[in-house]
C-alpha cells in the first residue's frame, strides 16, 4: 500500500447501508471516527422487511440520539387477530417485550438522517469487487475501477455478502431451495388497520396482513401458491389476491399497489469466523436464520454496536488485535445461539398455526432451552 498515504485513509469503510451498516457508521461517527459507507444499490429502498425493533435496539438508538422519531411513528402492543377457515377465533396482544412495530425503511431513514447530522452519507451505486490488505490497512476496489483506502473494513452487506465471499470465509449451515413464504407490501382498502390480521386454514394455507405504521400499506406474508406440478409460484399481486380470497373469505377486500414483492427461504447459516485481519463481518453477512421472533435485524444492530466499540478501541489503543479478537469472541457465540433459538421458534410457529386461535405470537417467546444462556 505504498502508493496510498496513511493520512488519506478513512478510518473505517463500511460495505452495506442496511440497519447494521448504518448503526455502525453512526456509532463511529458520533465518536469522531472517520467513516465511509458504500452501497451497491443506487438509491434507498422503501420496503417494510424487518419490521420490529426490540428494546435492545431502541437503547442503542437512544445512545445515538435518533430513537425518538421512531418511537413516535411506531406501534407498541399490536394485537394479533387470528382467523381459522375464515372465522374470527381470537385476539392476542403481543408480549410486552415484543418491541416496536415499524418498517425497516423507516429505521434506515432515521439512521441516515442521524448520519448526515454527524457529517457522513451513503455512497450509492458503489459495488465492491476486490479487497487487499496489509499491516497498514485495507484497499477496496469498486466496480468503476476506483479504490478506497481504509484502516479497517466492515462487511455489513447482507446474507449474500460480497465482503464475506471476497475474504473466502465459509458460510456453514443449510437451507431450503424452495421458498417457504412470499412477502410484500400492499394496500388493502377497507381492511381494519388496528390489528395484525392472521388467517390460517385447516388445509395448511395462511396469509398475514400487518398494518405498517406511518403508511397506508400492509406487510403481507403467505405460504406460496403452487402450480399444477407442485412448484411454488413467484410472488405477484394476482397470486396474493388468490391466496387472500382462499384464506380470508372477504370478497370486498381487493389488494392493490404492490410496492415490494419477494420470497423468503429457510436458511440457517453462519460464518466460521467474523474477522480476517483488518476486515470484519456483522449482521446478516455473519449469520442468517429463520425470521420467527424478528431477531435478525435486531441482532445485526447489536453486532454493530459491539463492532463499533471494538473498532473505536482498536483505533485508539495500543492493542488493536486484542480489541478485534474480543469482538469475534463475543459475537460468534451469540450468532450460534441465535441460529438454534430461531430455528426452534420457527418450528414452534409452523406447528402452532395448525390450531385455531394460535399464530405468530408463539415465536415471540424465547424457548426455555435458550432463555438462560
Amino acid at each position: 500500500m505504498t502508493d496510498v498515504r496513511t493520512d488519506s485513509m478513512t478510518d473505517v469503510l463500511i460495505a452495506g447501508s442496511g440497519p447494521t451498516g448504518l448503526t455502525l457508521a453512526c456509532y463511529l461517527a458520533q465518536r469522531g471516527v472517520s467513516v465511509r459507507v458504500i452501497e451497491r444499490r443506487t438509491a434507498p429502498h422503501r420496503e417494510s422487511r424487518g419490521k420490529g425493533l426490540r428494546s435492545s435496539s431502541l437503547a442503542i438508538f437512544q445512545e445515538l440520539g435518533m430513537a425518538e422519531p421512531l418511537i413516535a411513528t411506531g406501534i407498541a402492543g399490536m394485537v394479533l387477530r387470528k382467523y381459522f377457515d375464515g372465522e374470527h377465533i381470537s385476539d392476542t396482544p403481543t408480549p410486552a417485550d415484543a418491541g416496536l412495530l415499524i418498517g425497516q425503511w423507516q429505521t434506515e431513514e432515521a439512521l441516515r438522517d442521524r448520519l448526515g447530522e454527524l457529517g457522513a452519507h451513503v455512497e450509492y451505486g458503489a459495488e465492491l469487487v476486490g479487497i487487499t490488505q496489509d499491516q497498514e490497512g485495507v484497499r477496496v476496489e469498486l466496480a468503476d475501477g476506483s479504490v478506497i483506502a481504509a484502516r479497517y473494513l466492515a462487511g455489513c452487506d447482507g446474507g449474500r455478502s460480497t465482503t464475506r465471499k471476497l475474504l473466502d470465509i465459509p458460510f456453514e449451515g443449510d437451507g431450503e431451495q424452495e421458498p417457504a413464504m412470499v412477502i410484500g407490501d400492499v394496500r388493502a382498502p377497507g381492511l381494519g388497520r388496528d390489528v395484525w390480521h392472521q388467517w390460517f386454514t385447516s388445509e395448511g394455507a395462511g396469509i398475514l396482513l400487518c398494518p405498517m405504521p406511518g403508511t397506508d400499506s400492509f406487510q403481507l406474508q403467505a405460504a406460496p401458491e403452487q402450480n399444477e406440478h407442485g412448484e411454488p409460484l413467484p410472488p405477484s399481486l394476482e397470486s396474493f389476491q388468490r391466496i387472500f380470497d382462499r384464506c380470508a373469505g372477504a370478497p370486498d377486500i381487493r389488494l392493490e399497489d404492490p410496492t415490494w414483492l419477494s420470497s423468503w427461504r429457510v436458511n440457517v447459516r453462519m460464518a466460521t469466523r467474523i474477522r480476517e485481519g483488518r476486515a470484519l463481518l456483522a449482521g446478516d453477512a455473519a449469520h442468517v436464520h429463520p425470521i420467527a421472533g424478528g431477531l435478525g435485524m435486531n441482532t445485526g444492530i447489536e453486532d454493530a454496536a459491539a463492532l463499533g466499540r471494538a473498532l473505536a478501541a482498536a483505533l485508539a489503543g495500543p492493542d488493536a488485535d486484542a480489541a478485534l479478537d474480543a469482538y469475534e469472541a463475543e459475537r460468534l457465540p451469540v450468532a450460534a445461539r441465535l441460529l438454534a433459538d430461531t430455528a426452534e421458534r420457527y418450528e414452534r410457529v409452523v406447528e402452532a398455526v395448525r390450531t385455531p386461535g394460535r399464530g405468530t405470537e408463539v415465536g415471540l417467546v424465547t424457548s426455555s432451552a435458550h432463555r438462560n444462556h
